[in-house]
């Protein structure tokens, strides 16, 4: 066994690779550390070329094992099974910027996986993992034309960090993921505090620097240990059908673009595809091309229809210009028992977002190698079938759900009040019920609505707009809020998220590389508009959150005890918590540093739950006057409990002015409320009481 190795230096840390010793029958196998974190990655394709398939065929899988970190599993089952959310987003990471830099025509089954085996709780692994992906293929004989490099990118005190530690990215007001080839950009996703236009391009320039020394590396590792390349099987479109299919469709497709509705542009452009492959398929007769050749013959005449008819007109498919954006409608509060909703329509992409507040218990936990605890904020997105007017499956979220849903909620996160100031866990359901075209910015529209709605205090509102790009040489048309066509047949989908002063989200996908400085400046500004146009339109149906919580909602206030005090809560067995919870129907939740968190329907049971939580955890205070209720009757006196679980005695001499010969004379029953003065605490902890003091001052 031979071990090659190349490193590449990030700043103060170092990116190393190594290959040849593990995993050699795969067709690409690469180890890469950074740190104590290793991240392994493979690339193997099947032997032979899918049959009837006309897209690259790509199984991207990430997996954390938690030995990596010295640990195990929590839950009953101790092996890693299904993707957690964090690795089904990493796997998107993975696959996003390698996906278009195959060779056309390559429709091999690719698989690529990646395993965590090491992790220092330091460097962490994703952007490892894309390194390792792109380093895998980039050695085998799987035709990826360049290779990929991968960097995060900080921002502490306006300084950029490369690859930042977990404690640096704690710091950042930026947390940027950027993936391309040595000479241009094809991934970013980024989630930032509010930043520039020109402080995110700065942001991207200087992490490209770092990725073009990784591709660097990368190449100098394939041209000394790597395979050749397998081209022999490409399938590309033969040139006869494709200019069989141009003549026959090219100017009918010009005329259906020019149709508004989606369904019916779709509907008019199948009819277009089936006449001309009855023209090109007579039937009885042997045609000269193949039915999967004419598929994608006809997909390229359409994309190039499309572009072109904006490149010259600058007319779109709907009949928009370039920066205009689809009409755009919004209700509010549409379900009267959530606690918060919107309907947020643009164009024919729609969301109907909600909002629901609750207690700890609707905290969303999670584990990871890094850490394990509780989400108070998270966003969920579904998109059914019927969106698209479709029959398919339902249940488990998908990559692409995930992957949406987890864009819109860092893009309103940064938006979230405190948990001092409002210490309600909020969930966001974004519903999609129409889709065409940006369905995720719609989730951020509606879910910020859905969340002032239901009188959630945000620090500022937050919309989005998807970007398109169509590019042919040194010409180029920006396409503001895009279509889904737009989406499916251009160059680029760049989801920007913000307000008029800053962006708090940014998601990038290129197509091709040429994507210059000024196009992307030029695109930052353009969406910068289209932001604040959507955003008007947000604030005249919802000028500010609702003062007023709905009456659906559950009340939440917080209490800060002692730490030596929650024993005193919770009682022997949890006893004592348990008889709170009886008697006022509130839910408790106590963290370790004494944090106490009611959540109750009722307002008077909130109330009577804190009342019991500040008796049990407060201190007898000597001359303060109490409320008591008497507990005992002995000879001597009486035994008063004036804090819950806390007794005081009132000797049978402090209870009248006059003298009592008996304790029967005063006519005191266990249960009686009594008001007493705390005269005294000695030595032993015993509580002297009295009620004379009372009567002599008649205080």
């Amino acid at each position: 066994m031979k071990k090659f190795e190349t490193r590449v230096k990030i700043g103060d840390k170092e990116l190393i690779f190594q290959t040849g010793s593990i995993a050699r029958q795969a067709d690409g196998a690469v180890w890469v550390q950074q740190g104590d974190t290793v991240v392994f990655s493979t690339a193997c394709a099947s032997k032979a070329p899918q049959e009837g398939v006309d897209f690259l065929p790509l199984k991207v899988d990430y997996t954390e094992r938690f030995s990596a970190a010295g640990k195990t599993l929590g839950g009953y089952v101790k092996r890693e099974g299904r993707p957690t959310e964090r690795e089904t987003l990493i796997c998107r990471l993975i696959d996003r910027p390698l996906r278009p830099m195959f060779e056309k025509g390559y429709y091999h089954e690719i698989q690529s996986l990646n395993y965590v085996w090491s992790y220092d709780g330091i460097h962490n692994p994703d952007v490892l993992a894309i390194c390792g992906a792109s380093a895998a293929f980039t050695l085998s004989s799987i035709p990826l034309i360049k290779p990929i490099g991968a960097v995060r990118v900080g921002r502490i005190d306006g300084q950029f960090v490369m690859n930042p530690s977990n404690e640096e990215i704690e710091k950042s007001d930026l947390d940027l993921v950027l993936a391309g080839t040595g000479d241009a950009v094809l991934m970013i996703e980024g989630y930032c505090d509010f930043l520039t236009e020109d402080e995110v391009i700065a942001a991207i320039e200087a992490g490209q620097k770092v990725i073009h020394n990784i591709c660097g590396a990368l190449t100098d590792l394939r041209e000394q240990w790597g395979k050749p390349k397998n081209l022999q099987t490409l399938r590309l479109t033969p040139e006869e059908t494709l200019k069989a299919v141009t003549q026959s469709a090219e100017e009918k497709l010009k005329k259906t673009l020019l149709i508004k509705g989606k369904a019916e542009r779709e509907e008019a452009t199948e009819a277009i595809k089936q006449e001309v492959k009855a023209l090109l398929f007579p039937e009885g007769e042997t045609s000269a091309h193949s039915p999967l050749d004419f598929d994608l013959a006809f997909k390229k005449t359409h994309a190039e229809a499309m572009r072109k008819s904006v490149l010259d007109t600058g007319i779109r498919a709907d009949g928009r210009t370039t920066e205009q954006v689809r009409p755009i409608e919004i209700e509010q509060h549409i379900l009267p028992r959530a606690h918060g909703s919107s309907l947020f329509t643009r164009g024919e992409t729609q969301s109907v977002a909600v909002c629901t507040l609750g207690g700890e218990t609707m905290a969303q936990r999670y584990e990871s190698l890094h850490a394990q605890g509780q989400q108070h904020f998270y966003l969920q997105y579904f998109f059914p079938p019927f969106s698209v007017g479709e029959v398919g499956r339902v249940g488990a979220p998908g990559r692409r759900e995930v992957g949406h849903g987890k864009l819109a909620e860092r893009a309103l996160q940064v938006a979230i009040p405190s948990r001092e100031t409002f210490p309600y866990t909020i969930r966001v359901e974004s519903n999609i019920t129409e889709s065409n075209g940006s369905s995720s910015m719609a989730s951020v529209c509606g879910g910020c609505l859905a969340m002032m709605d239901a009188g959630v205090p945000i620090k500022r509102p937050v919309a989005g707009i998807a970007m398109g790009l169509i590019l042919e040489g040194k010409r180029y048309a920006i396409l503001s809020d895009i279509l889904g066509l737009e989406d499916a047949l251009g160059d680029m989908d760049f989801k920007i998220t913000g307000d008029e002063k800053g962006i708090t989200a940014f998601q990038m996908d290129i197509k091709v590389e040429g994507i210059t400085h000024d196009i992307m400046l030029a695109a930052l500004l353009q969406a910068k508009k289209g932001r604040i146009s959507i955003l008007k339109e947000m604030l005249k149906a919802q000028p500010e959150p609702r003062s007023e919580m709905s009456e659906h909602a559950p009340r939440i206030e917080t209490l800060k005890v002692p730490t030596s005090k929650i024993g005193a809560i919770i009682g022997p067995g949890g006893k004592q918590i348990r008889a709170i919870v009886e008697e006022t129907g509130v839910e408790i939740n106590i963290d370790d540093d004494g944090t106490v968190s009611l959540a109750s329907p009722s307002m008077k049971g909130l109330i009577r739950a804190k009342e019991i939580i500040e008796g049990l955890t407060a201190e007898i205070e000597v001359g303060r006057v109490y409320q008591g209720k008497v507990v005992a009757i002995v000879p001597f006196g009486l035994f008063i409990e004036i804090l819950p679980g806390k007794e005081g005695l009132c000797h049978i001499s402090e209870l009248e002015a006059g003298r009592l010969s008996t304790i029967e004379e005063f006519g005191a029953k266990p249960g009686d409320p009594i008001r007493v003065k705390v005269m005294e605490i000695d030595e032993r902890g015993k509580v002297k009481l009295s009620r004379k003091v009372l009567l002599d001052s008649k205080s």
